[in-house]
């Protein structure tokens, strides 16, 4: 009998097979796609022309006009569009042409005027002619002349006309040479005038379909996902084509005042090149600067041009699109700079137009339907990792620094409180969680509550909402007026996880008015307990997170109630996932408090101060303990 393999080999070997069958499909889907082109190019125009033109066919269809009949119309108008722009473009271009020549003394004038205005240019000039004078030399008829072709020099051969005459070529001949180079646009065109047609007759078929291989066991969940992803994708494509149009139309008619020759087809090649973002404003900006800079003999056509760029993309980009659609594509900019990339690699400069519309597609997809969430995690803008993630993952790095950003952040907008009940517990409520399965060990659970360590002191400082709740009567180290100080002791229960959450209340405790000590959970063994000085402590609050085994904190409580007997206990219980056992564990600690939020543990802390009379002298202040300190003296007696 073959030896069984080990579970962890075989868990490897499963990972590899998935990893290897990824690859290759990967591969297979980029030469399907490269190989494929001619074919796949008009079919994705036709799919985002049919996500532009739906809405509209909708539209017509709600005032009662058959569908046929709206599809049909509204596919031939858009095209008709099209094609009375080509015919303009094409007119702009041929009188380019034609003008150019004439632009060549002003672009030899700029020349010579940008040589005058440069610095040491008569080291240029005289590095410049020693140029021309160099390839005059290499330029020179060889001294020796070619050999002659006859044996004899001397004999002169008269030379033989010859007179090449062309066959005369038929109407047919002439009618393919002048429609040949057009049968393949119009061939494309045809096709994908038929796909969109088709794709916007039969939508809800497709619709169906794209149900039926995402996902038919909750018909009522994939089919709302994938209307609202088609709704999505169409508003966005139709804003974005309105937008796009409306920056050409404003660039169009901005250069036709400044007097930059064949304004339209600046104005259309800024609408079309603005679909790549980031650089295709910037990239269609660099033909009309070039223009007016040849035709205009000063500088101001330039400056005005340059100017009209500057102010208009800007506008548009930055003001505009935020207000219509939000934060412009949903792609992160690597995603960006990724799919134009690679979508240009495989279809050239089309695939670099389409590029981000593609990427659209598969991102908005890939929120809706699981089977592609890949895309979404891959390019899309939305953070893949929530803040409590992101908190646990950058104390496991030992990262504090990236957290105190976060916070930053997210102090601005509320309080102390709630980032430390919404973020910063969760996350270490992660850890816990990692721990009770056993993936996290000791060492890394104390990395974990020292990086909180770092965190709470970094966070000392900062000023959240908190600030407004301070008691009048209590300073800054939470002292009462005649500068008696009311300690707070809080201790973790077991480990280091809990050592940081006792941590995050000290810090909210203190910024409460609060003065708080943190404890180590090792005081609470008996040989330290019994050495460690309770005295004027009124509050104690306890952290844990896994009780499992209630037997640890019914001693734990015993233990701190014969050191402190008056003070009053508090149990912060901080998994929350589980309201049968908080029910069983707020039987079990009676009388103590059972508290399940940072907020609620430092409000019980606050009454059950708010309830001590102050002493009648007042005690000078005590100096402040360090972390672990008590274990330390501890050691040291």
């Amino acid at each position: 009998m073959a030896p069984a393999t080990p579970p962890n080999a075989a868990l490897e070997l499963q990972r590899s097979m998935s990893i290897m069958v990824g690859v290759i499909v990967a591969v297979v889907v980029t030469c399907a796609l490269y190989f494929g082109r001619e074919i796949l190019i008009p079919l994705a125009l036709a799919v985002l022309l049919s996500f532009v033109l739906a809405p509209l066919v909708r539209m017509l269809q709600r005032i009662k006009v058959p569908k046929a009949v709206a599809v049909i119309g509204v596919v031939l108008s858009a095209f008709l569009i099209i094609a009375g722009l080509g015919t303009v473009i094409a007119g702009q271009v041929t009188g380019l042409a034609s003008e150019l020549p004439s632009y060549e003394r002003t672009i030899r004038d700029k020349i010579k005027s940008v040589r005058g205005m440069a610095a040491g240019n008569g080291a240029l000039e005289r590095a410049a002619d020693v140029l021309q004078d160099l390839g005059k030399e290499l330029q020179k008829p060889e001294q020796n002349g070619t050999p002659a072709l006859s044996r004899n020099p001397t004999e002169n051969s008269a030379p033989v006309p010859v007179e090449i005459r062309a066959p005369e070529s038929g109407a047919f001949r002439t009618l393919a040479n002048l429609v040949g180079p057009l049968l393949h646009p119009l061939a494309t065109t045809g096709i994908i005038i038929i796909f969109v047609i088709f794709i916007l007759m039969r939508r809800e078929d497709l619709r169906n379909r794209m149900i039926r291989l995402a996902g038919a066991q909750d018909l009522h969940r994939t089919t709302a996902a994938m209307d609202d992803a088609a709704n999505r994708l169409s508003k966005f494509f139709l804003v974005q084509v309105a937008l796009n149009a409306s920056f050409g139309v404003v660039v169009g008619t901005g250069l036709f005042f400044i007097g930059v020759p064949t304004p339209v087809l600046w104005g259309v090649l800024a609408a079309v090149m603005r679909f790549i973002p980031y650089v295709g404003a910037a990239i269609s900006a660099l033909f009309p600067l070039a223009l007016a800079a040849a035709v205009d003999p000063g500088w101001t056509m330039l400056v005005w041009t340059a100017a009209l760029f500057l102010i208009v993309e800007p506008i548009v980009g930055h003001v505009i699109e935020p207000l219509v659609y939000g934060q412009s594509t949903g792609l992160s900019p690597v995603a960006v700079v990724t799919a134009a990339t690679f979508w240009t690699w495989l279809w050239g400069p089309i695939g670099l137009v389409l590029a981000t519309p593609l990427t659209v597609c598969l991102v908005v997809l890939g929120r809706h339907v699981e089977q592609l969430a890949v895309f979404d995690v891959l390019f899309g803008d939305q953070p893949v990792l929530s803040a409590p993630e992101m908190f646990y993952q950058r104390m496991l790095a030992a990262d504090p620094t990236e957290a105190v950003e976060q916070a930053e952040t997210f102090l601005e907008d509320a309080s102390m409180a709630e980032y430390l009940d919404t973020v910063a517990l969760p996350g270490i409520r992660l850890g816990a969680q990692d721990a009770t399965r056993g993936a996290l060990e000791p060492e890394r659970m104390t990395t974990v509550r020292d990086s909180v360590g770092e965190l709470v002191d970094d966070l000392e400082d900062l000023v959240s909402t908190d600030e407004a709740t301070l008691p009048d009567a209590w300073g800054e180290d939470g002292d009462v007026d005649d500068g008696t100080p009311r300690p707070v002791v809080s201790v973790g229960l077991r480990n280091a996880l809990d050592d940081a959450a006792a941590m995050l209340f000290a810090l909210l405790s203190r910024r409460r008015g609060l003065r708080t000590r943190v404890l180590a959970p090792e005081v609470l063994t008996l040989s330290n307990l019994f050495r460690l000085d309770l005295r004027g402590v009124e509050v104690i609050c306890l952290s844990v997170f896994e009780t499992s085994s209630p037997v640890h904190i019914r001693y734990a409580l015993r233990r701190l109630k014969r050191k402190a007997p008056n003070a009053t206990i508090v149990v912060g219980y901080w998994k929350q996932d589980d309201p049968e056992a908080i029910e069983g564990l707020r039987e079990v600690i009676a009388p103590a408090q059972l508290v399940t939020t940072l907020a609620e543990a430092v409000a019980a802390a606050q009454t059950a101060m708010a309830d001590v009379d102050p002493p009648e002298a007042a005690a000078e202040r005590p100096p402040a303990e360090p972390h672990l300190g008590v274990v330390a003296q501890a050691a040291g007696a």
